[in-house]
């Protein structure tokens, strides 16, 4: 039997978003995992396993826990970026099928728009592209959208209706930290930061944690409100860019086809998909990739609406990282949101008869990847 038969998401919240000058990384986190141990009917005590990572200084799964009051039978702070918490879903439930641990918290928390300015990290640009100036990780997603318009066609309209979409899911989100409306030509009109990406084709710098609890089947409270784990895949295929085999193809070539077999279902069936959208090009070759459409197919996709609500796929109803909220790592956030679409409790923006549906992350410049399939207890 899969060790992701054997698991149940049983708890999901996140910590107060956007600029919480008032709380600290790991205060947020905190707020965050109390609050999904609530959610899924069990204390922080019963907790046994914590999964953690942040880029927020001093802050490890190991101060996290100790912040908390928990002594883990297990603990892993694997960070390969924003795709970490899917990555980590995956390894809480092979340790949990392992015997390892019961009860799995996987949390995240950054003050990154607080800290703006003060915040002191080392640098991601490698030795090898360091010489030509690049700004990580703006300057790698500007070059990748470029050769995705020589390639494909793709336009920066139809890079711009990306962030259209956002809005528009943001707009039903009472939650989101961007709600206003845009179009198209304000995104083309918003500053040019890395040719051919604006403004408005960036995500946002906020602050705010989230979290999860996966338990053990027989440790499940409520069974009508846990959320299955049909599928699940892990991959990279770079760490610098100059390694990067083709700039228009990622990881998610590796991790969607795997996650599908696994729960023996296709991208037709998914209700949903939650991408990450750190810059507007991302979810275009993420679509691509995971099998929505065909290469080259995924600009003209979002050009035409059919992501928005009421679309044929329904893309981060939430708002994803460029309108609801993107502390730095966005992967949590998409799983919490997967969460209560599948239980029918989103804010304002719950797609109708969602029983499937998609998260997928990713790291670095399209590096790493992860992937998950996530169904309803119905």
């Amino acid at each position: 039997m899969s060790a992701l038969a054997e698991v149940a998401i049983v708890g999901a919240a996140e910590s107060e978003i956007g600029h919480v000058p008032h709380q600290t990384p790991a205060g947020m986190m905190a707020v965050a995992a109390r609050a999904a141990a609530a959610d899924a009917g069990l204390r922080i005590d019963d907790i046994d396993g914590v999964f953690a990572t942040t880029p927020s200084h001093g802050v490890t799964v190991t101060t996290l826990s100790e912040y908390l009051g928990i002594r883990p039978r297990y603990y892993d702070g694997t960070d390969v970026g924003g795709c970490s918490f899917i990555v980590h879903l995956r390894h809480a439930a092979a340790a949990i099928s392992a015997g390892m641990c019961d009860v799995a918290l996987i949390a995240y928390a950054s003050s990154q728009r607080s800290d703006r300015g003060r915040l002191v990290s080392s640098s991601e640009t490698s030795a090898y592209e360091l010489p030509y100036g690049p700004l990580y990780p703006i300057t790698h997603n500007a070059l990748i959208a470029r050769r995705h318009m020589h390639e494909y066609g793709t336009t920066p309209e139809q890079l711009a209706s990306v962030a259209v979409v956002a809005r528009r899911w943001a707009a039903q989100n009472p939650h989101a930290y961007a709600r206003d409306p845009i179009a198209v030509d304000d995104v083309l009109a918003s500053p040019m930061i890395s040719s051919p990406l604006h403004r408005l084709d960036c995500c946002l710098v906020t602050d705010g944690g989230a979290a999860l609890i996966v338990a053990r089947r027989d440790r499940v409270v409520d069974a009508s409100r846990a959320v299955q784990v049909l599928g699940a895949a892990e991959s990279f295929t770079h760490r610098n860019m100059v390694a990067m085999e083709d700039l228009t193809v990622s990881a998610a070539a590796v991790t969607g086809p795997a996650a599908f077999e696994e729960a023996g279902l296709r991208p037709s069936d998914m209700a949903f998909a939650q991408v990450y959208d750190a810059f507007t090009i991302g979810p275009i070759i993420e679509l691509e990739d995971l099998g929505f459409v065909a290469k080259g197919e995924g600009g003209p996709f979002f050009a035409e609406g059919r992501t928005q609500p009421g679309g044929d796929l329904p893309v981060n109803t939430n708002g994803g990282g460029l309108a609801y909220t993107h502390p730095g790592m966005l992967g949590l956030f998409l799983l919490v949101e997967a969460v209560r679409q599948l239980r029918g409790e989103a804010a304002g923006a719950q797609v109708a008869d969602a029983e499937v549906g998609l998260v997928h992350g990713i790291g670095g410049t399209l590096a790493s990847a992860a992937t998950a399939i996530l169904a309803s207890a119905a």
